[in-house]
Formats: C-alpha cells, structure tokens, sequence
C-alpha cells in the first residue's frame, strides 16, 4: 500500500480535502495528470481543435436527456408514438428533454463530420496515429448506428418507412440477405418486434460499445500525443525539450486548453439552444413533419428520405443504377489495367490482379444493383478506415501541400454536401446523374490517393511549430 501524503496543519479545508482524496484515490489523481494537467499539447492549436471536445459534450447530453426519455417511453408498436406525445405535452419539461435529444443527434454529426475534415486536412491519421483514425472511424460507423436505430424509435411515419427500406436493403445480400433482414427485423415486416429489438440496441449496446471506443480513442491519443496545424512531431526524438523533459513546443492541456474548449462549448450551446427554442424542426431537416404522423404501415409517404446526416450515402445508394453498373465495370477493369502496366511485380501478381477483375466483372453482371448500391453505401464508410495507408504524401499538413490540394480538398466538401442535398430531394433524372458523377468522384479522392497524394512539390516543414501569442 502507498505511504499516505503528509499535509500541514495550516493547509486550507479544500486542500486538505483534496489530500484526503489523493491518498485514498490515487489511481484519479494519476490520471488526471497524464491526461489534463501534465499532458503537454501543441502550442499551435486552432478554431478546428474545438470539435473533439464538444463531440464530448453533445455525447454526453445525449446520455443524460436519453435517460430521462427512457424514464417515460413505452417501446410498444401500439404505444410508441403515443408516449412521445405523453412527453411532449404533458411531461414537465417533456419537450425541452426531447428537443435537447433530437437536436443532439444532428448536432453530434456536426461536429464529427468537422472534427473529422480537420483530421483529413492537417494529416492526423498519419503516422504513428492510424489507430486514433482507426478508433475514430470506429466511433463514427458505431454513432450511425445509434442514430438509425434511435430514429425508428418515435414510430412516426418517416421513422416507420425509413426502417423498412434500410432493412429491405440487407435483403439485397445473395444468399443470406432474406434471414439476414429478417433477423434483423424480427418479423416479415417492421413491427412491434423490430421496435423493441432497435430500443435495446440504442439505449444500452451501442452506448456502451461507444463509450468503450471513446475512451480507446482517447486514451491512443494521448499514448502518441496530438496533431498540429503544422503537422510537426512535438514529442518525437528530435524535439526541442526544456531541463524538466517537457516539450517546449507544447503546453499543459490544462488549464490552456480547458479555458480554450470552456470558451468553445459556451459559443456552441449559444447556438445549441437558440436551435432548440427557437427553429428545433430545422425546416424539417432535424426532425421531418412526417414524423409527428403516426407510423401507418397502410400509407407510403410520398418521398421516404433518411435524417440528413445519412443523406450523401443515401444518394451514393440511389445513384448504382443498372446503367451506373457499366461505368463501375469500366473503372474496376481500367484500374486493373493501370495498376499492371504501371507497377513492376512479379507475373503471379499480375495475373492474381486481372482474374480479380474478371469476377469482379461477372459478379457485377450478374448480381442486382441493389445490392451493388449498398456495397457502395457501406464502402463509402469502411473506405475511411484505409485512409493512413492510402496517403503517400511526403508532408502530412495541408499548409505544406502544393496549393491544388487544398482545391481538390475543397471540391471534395462540395461535392459531399451536394450529394447530402441530393439525398434529400425526390429522385429525378437530373439529380440521378449529378449523384453518379459525385459518386464516383468520392471514391476517385481515396482510391487515386496514392497517385494524386504524391505529386506536386511540397512547401519546406519547418523545425519548429508555427505560433503567435493571441
């Protein structure tokens, strides 16, 4: 057992409080020093370091208001809607709890979607972090989960046809797709049986496995320290340290970057709750007006469209058409194509490469676009997880790129928020090709990523960290 900290007499009541605690809890006391007050962060942090934290934050209000909620829903096909009006209406502060909830789950897409395009542009799945990414990813496909299955949840009318087209999307699968959507479902239709199974799911599995890929990813971080702006190891060999070891390029996270995220989360729950007392439908992008209809399983919305957060893979969904089918056969066999002429390796690899693309040619002929779409919607996830090993550029921050980067980083977003519009309006013809073409630009940025990563010139790195005190 650890010798207990001797305290003087004259000590105040909170520091003698704190020494109570400190010699009976140490393992706390530990901790927050590895993790807050003796964590040395880089010095050079900016406006994009804020969403981490605040990811944090709405996790955190989504816990505690989806308590309070459980305390008065009933997950029961006959009763479901009916309780959520109960909630609203006649629970004291029913509709504030429901709205903080409802506006959460848009907010946490906002934040993890910037959180992670500030991943993107400054490098920060690069070594020796890949397994933060990984982690990251992990917590990202872990979230949509828990939002599908919470959306079904109100049983209202988008929330009812909505979970019957995704899960007749499994259906899709050869060979186990029809008891694959069945397990999943519980029943031959989505039902009473699909309402309760999505219910423990959302309030207690995935919560817990998200919780536990938080921690994980927090807890990697810390082992191989933060990012920068300038994407200059703080800590590494080479580093500049001062007499006591602590990397002069760095701060403590606290109170420096405490006093900094505090500032950051009163500016977002400015905008959180004026959301939410003032505009907490969105214009029916938060919450649809279809969904204060009771679920009718008689009487198909005219448009069925998921929340917009899943919208740019809905469109990527919709976009695999049989006529799209041929320009992915054309681009699985131009690659094969290039990856043999341009790459020297040995002629059983060759071969191994062009009878991969062969069946993957008679399987695309030969297996519905469904399911090719929903390979495509899933691939447009799992593809993330690959990206430290797809970048082959010689710098990781965006500041030190050649210049056409930082456009084709932009024309990227573009063309991700497009896509989220197009998922959202009914299907036309117009918007069908816009969709492909946007399609296969998203995949086109990851999969040419070693190609187009390493060309240009890049700007010299400096030694040291970019800072100017503000």
């Amino acid at each position: 057992m650890a010798e207990f900290k001797e305290i003087s007499p004259n000590a105040s009541a909170s520091e003698k409080v704190t020494n109570w605690f400190e010699n009976r809890f140490p393992t706390a006391f530990d901790a927050y020093k590895v993790h807050m007050s003796e964590y040395y962060a880089p010095k050079n942090f900016n406006f994009w370091y804020i969403f981490g934290s605040l990811a944090l934050l709405v996790l955190v209000i989504q816990i505690v208001t989806g308590i309070f909620l459980v305390m008065h829903y009933k997950p029961d096909a006959a009763l479901a809607f009916g309780s959520v009006e109960y909630i609203m209406r006649d629970v004291p502060w029913g509709w504030l709890i429901r709205y903080m909830h409802s506006t959460g789950a848009s907010a946490f897409f906002v934040v993890v979607y910037l959180h992670m395009f500030r991943g993107l542009i400054y490098g920060s799945y690069r070594k020796p972090r890949e397994l933060v990414w990984i982690f990251g990813c992990a917590i990202f496909l872990c979230l949509m989960a828990e939002a599908f299955m919470g959306y079904l949840l109100p049983w209202g009318q988008m929330s009812y046809w909505g979970a019957q087209v995704i899960v007749n999307l499994f259906a899709a699968i050869p060979f186990v797709g029809p008891d694959l959507a069945l397990l999943i479902r519980g029943d031959y239709v989505v039902g009473d049986a699909t309402l309760n199974r999505f219910f423990s799911f959302h309030v207690i599995a995935v919560p817990l496995v998200l919780l536990g890929l938080v921690v994980a990813h927090l807890l990697a971080l810390h082992d191989v320290g933060s990012n920068n702006p300038d994407g200059i190891e703080i800590k590494g060999p080479n580093a500049p340290r001062d007499a006591a070891g602590h990397p002069l390029d760095g701060v403590p996270f606290h109170p420096y970057y405490t006093v900094h995220d505090i500032f950051a989360v009163s500016m977002f729950l400015m905008v959180f709750t004026a959301i939410i007392f003032f505009a907490p439908e969105m214009g029916g992008y938060f919450l649809e007006y279809n969904n204060f209809i009771p679920a009718d399983p008689l009487k198909t919305p005219a448009h069925i469209a998921p929340v917009w957060y899943f919208t740019p893979y809905y469109s990527m969904l919709r976009a695999i058409t049989s006529e799209m089918m041929y320009a992915l056969i054309a681009c699985v066999l131009g690659a094969a194509a290039f990856s043999i002429y341009k790459f020297k390796m040995p002629t059983l690899f060759k071969a191994v490469i062009a009878g991969a693309a062969v069946v993957a040619t008679v399987l695309m002929l030969n297996i519905d676009a469904k399911f090719w779409g929903v390979v495509v919607m899933g691939g447009a996830v799992i593809i993330l997880f690959f990206l430290p090993w797809l970048d082959y550029s010689p710098v990781k921050s965006i500041r030190y790129r050649p210049d056409w980067h930082k456009y084709l980083y932009g024309i990227f977003v573009i063309n991700f928020v497009v896509l989220a519009y197009l998922g959202v309006q009914a299907p036309s013809a117009l918007g069908e090709r816009v969709s492909q073409v946007g399609t296969l630009f998203y995949f086109g940025f990851f999969l040419l990523m070693p190609w187009w990563s390493a060309l240009g010139a890049s700007k010299p790195v400096p030694a040291r960290v970019n800072f100017a005190a503000h």
